[in-house]
């Protein structure tokens, strides 16, 4: 599914996010910047050693935050690393939505023209697919409408599920 914001591409598609040919994929992070399970292992299996070896430089990253690494073997040249909440953590809307934003900021900040991102938080995290698409697109698609020099924003999910919770959310906010 497509749909242009401010004459940019906002794109759904499931798939695997370390085949995204952006110049930035955002790996669905924790606060110790460990590359463990889920996408960020596939991150590490994919990309190679070079990533978790930036990672362990930069030491951390707050939840809501978000830090770049080169993209090692990937396709992509950058890995933009969010940090969304854990269910249960308290205040789990404003963080996803924080960490959301602070790597559509990194991507700014880094002149980027294109980046994929996943479904943050929902896999091992437990926080609501629906919740999620609602609180990612809503963000994303603000930031498309204001100055900013992404041109095409992916969101790269895994399975149908995902893809249809986030594709009927798109419909809704843009018919």
């Amino acid at each position: 599914m497509k749909r242009k914001v401010n004459g940019k591409l906002l794109e759904l598609i499931e798939g695997d996010i370390t085949t995204q040919e952006t110049d930035a994929v955002v790996n669905a992070a924790n606060s110790a910047l460990q590359l463990g399970a889920g996408v960020a292992g596939a991150i590490r299996r994919q990309g190679g050693g070079t990533i978790q070896e930036e990672c362990d430089l930069l030491g951390g990253c707050p939840v809501g935050g978000a830090v770049v690494t080169g993209a090692g073997n990937l396709p992509a040249h950058y890995v933009i690393h969010a940090v969304g909440p854990r269910l249960g953590e308290g205040d789990e809307e404003a963080k996803l939505a924080a960490a959301t934003a602070a790597a559509l900021e990194r991507g700014l900040e880094k002149g980027l023209r294109s980046m994929a991102l996943p479904a943050i938080s929902t896999g091992i995290f437990g926080f609501p697919v629906d919740k999620a698409a609602s609180i990612m697109l809503g963000t994303v698609i603000d930031h498309l409408r204001g100055e900013t020099t992404l041109e095409r924003v992916v969101f790269c999910l895994f399975g149908r599920d995902h893809l249809r919770v986030f594709e009927q959310e798109l419909a809704r906010r843009l018919p």
